[in-house]
């Protein structure tokens, strides 16, 4: 079966709660570490890392939920994830305190759909999969008349940036991270990437 064969086979579909498990074990990769490094933090004593991460994209009515996810479905196994949400100013929050996250506070862009994780089984890359989720992501903004697409990509993440920049992404700010034994990447900037969809 070719790459072509096997993206042809694969259907986007809304999240559903029931998916929440899944949707964590993607975000885990999506996040190049970082969100080992978020879920450690409110992890309670007695469960796994990932079932924490799961209850978190259980809730509704939050940013990070199912409800903003898409999933590539292959014959009823989820293979990829799109989770994205629009970005909006908050004028009242409060400056991030925690050293190894006050550099992603600064690379927000207000007004853009946020792609706040975007990840394929590794099984399953280099088939077409990736873009049809950025598709998805592409076609949600236009629909809720957003006109923007933003990430954060890591810069040493060499293969994820090449491919936002053939969807035409492009850099808007930068930060060097802050090393964290549970990031992938020691050292380099966190890029903050935009896409304009006119």
């Amino acid at each position: 079966m070719t790459s072509k064969d096997a993206a042809d086979e694969i259907v986007i579909r809304q999240a559903a709660k029931d998916d929440s498990a899944a949707i964590a074990e993607l975000f885990l990769i999506a996040s190049d570490g970082l969100a080992e490094y978020i879920w450690s933090l409110s992890k309670p004593a007695g469960i796994s890392l990932l079932e924490h991460g799961a209850r978190r994209y259980a809730r509704t009515n939050t940013a990070f939920s199912y409800e903003n996810c898409h999933l590539a479905d292959r014959d009823g196994t989820v293979v990829g994830m799109l989770h994205a949400f629009e970005m909006e100013a908050d004028p009242d929050a409060e400056t991030e305190s925690d050293p190894v996250l006050e550099p992603y506070s600064h690379l927000e862009d207000p007004g853009s759909l946020y792609i706040s994780g975007l990840a394929v089984m590794k099984e399953f890359r280099s088939g077409g999969i990736g873009t049809k989720l950025m598709d998805c992501a592409e076609a949600r903004a236009r629909q809720e008349g957003l006109p923007r697409l933003s990430l954060i990509c890591f810069e040493r993440n060499a293969r994820a940036l090449a491919f936002y920049q053939r969807r035409g992404f492009e850099l808007r700010d930068r930060r060097p991270l802050v090393p964290h034994p549970s990031l992938h990447y020691p050292d380099g900037d966190a890029l903050l990437l935009v896409a304009d969809l006119g």
